[in-house]
């Protein structure tokens, strides 16, 4: 199917003009078809679909509160409709696979992988993995690597969550919310706590199998909160090409000027600060040291960051957008989206921003085809009055 978007504010690498975008067999192209179905934009935005590298908001949708769990496929359909609500046409889901029963389990994991597997084709979103691999569940692995030959270019990640958790001065603070996750009671969750971690010698040896295997099946390699410039180094010998919520302004900074990504929570822009006392994002952002914010626990939170960091005044609206867009892509190792130019996917958003606090996604498309229309601002035919509006 073929589409001229016509009259909108498009956003390209030079700012945003009132212009045309035309899609041709799911791509981008810079001739027009006389055939084609027209969408009328003007007055909106016309953007580059969001592309999300970590977000595990999924999770509230499998498990609303602890003890209560929907199927997968309602949660993944579920979740589908947010993603797409909210502008993200590409969502790398952040599942976590620990040494935990319950939530994060591997059991829990592979339903979920097998359950996204069955049922891809049916969801609107480009629905892919990034496999959170808690490095103490060393009897995950071989079957982590096992899915990453079905998965094509999914993200691998490196989480120690282990460490802070054993000996880091949390557990007053967050045992039972461990446990409530995990569907232990708070005296066996620390005593699992505490028998995985006494294997801690055998961790190292792990992660460099993992990394070794994971890039060999084609994988793209993050490491997660990183804590120092020598966690970041480390990691870069492994493969890892981002930085993904380094906790620290000097961790960010050795990522940047090595010309890596670094990635961090949108949510932490929209509040004004994390809400675990680590890196705030928006500063970063500003002094250079983010490259790419990704929706982490809440959906809306990519769209609503690059608005509020633009109205802030620090950074112009092309450079916010590719936070969520071209940098992100780039650091997902899709060369093919995040840009509208000719030759890309043609994932592209229509936003009314008449209310810059609250811009509202009308439109999406996804490879070409019209997934959201909150407006019916389209002709169904050529040569169809395109004057309506929202």
């Amino acid at each position: 199917m073929s589409w001229q978007i016509l009259g909108g504010r498009v956003l390209s690498d030079r700012g945003i003009k009132i212009d045309d975008v035309s899609i041709v067999d799911g791509k981008i192209t810079s001739r027009s078809d006389i055939n084609a179905q027209i969408f009328n934009a003007s007055g909106h935005l016309v953007l580059p679909g969001i592309v999300d590298v970590h977000g595990d908001a999924f999770e509230r949708q499998i498990q609303p509160r602890p003890g209560v769990e929907f199927e997968l496929d309602l949660a993944l359909f579920e979740t589908d409709r947010q993603l797409i609500s909210n502008g993200i046409t590409t969502a790398f889901h952040g599942l976590t696979i620990s040494w935990e029963p319950g939530l994060r389990s591997l059991e829990n994991g592979r339903k979920f992988f097998e359950t996204l597997r069955q049922i891809r084709r049916r969801l609107l979103c480009d629905n892919r993995l990034h496999i959170r691999w808690e490095t103490y569940a060393i009897e995950a692995l071989d079957e982590l690597l096992e899915w990453l030959k079905c998965e094509e270019q999914a993200i691998f990640a490196f989480n120690d969550h282990t460490t802070s958790m054993a000996i880091g001065g949390k557990q007053r603070e967050n045992l039972t919310q461990w446990a409530s996750r995990s569907g232990l009671s708070p005296e066996g969750y620390l005593e699992r706590l505490n028998s995985v971690f006494s294997r801690r010698e055998e961790v190292e040896k792990s992660i460099n199998r993992a990394a070794s295997a994971a890039l060999q099946q084609g994988a793209v390699l993050f490491a997660h909160d990183e804590a120092s410039p020598a966690d970041r180094i480390k990691f870069r010998g492994l493969g890892a090409v981002a930085s993904e919520f380094p906790t620290t302004s000097d961790t960010a900074r050795v990522a940047r000027e090595a010309g890596e990504h670094t990635i961090l929570g949108a949510p932490n822009v929209v509040r004004g600060g994390s809400h675990t006392g680590a890196v705030n994002a928006g500063e970063a952002v500003a002094e250079g040291l983010c490259s790419v914010l990704a929706s982490d626990y809440y959906y809306p939170s990519q769209l609503l960051a690059v608005f509020k960091l633009v109205s802030g005044g620090n950074i112009d609206f092309v450079d916010a957008w590719n936070l969520i867009s071209k940098n992100s892509a780039e650091a997902a190792g899709l060369s093919d989206r995040g840009e509208l130019l000719p030759g890309k996917r043609a994932d592209i958003i229509i936003v009314n921003d008449d209310y810059p606090a609250s811009p509202q996604v009308v439109a999406v498309f996804v490879e070409g085809h019209l997934v959201l229309n909150r407006g019916n601002r389209h002709a169904e035919r050529p040569g169809l009055d395109t004057a309506s509006s929202f």
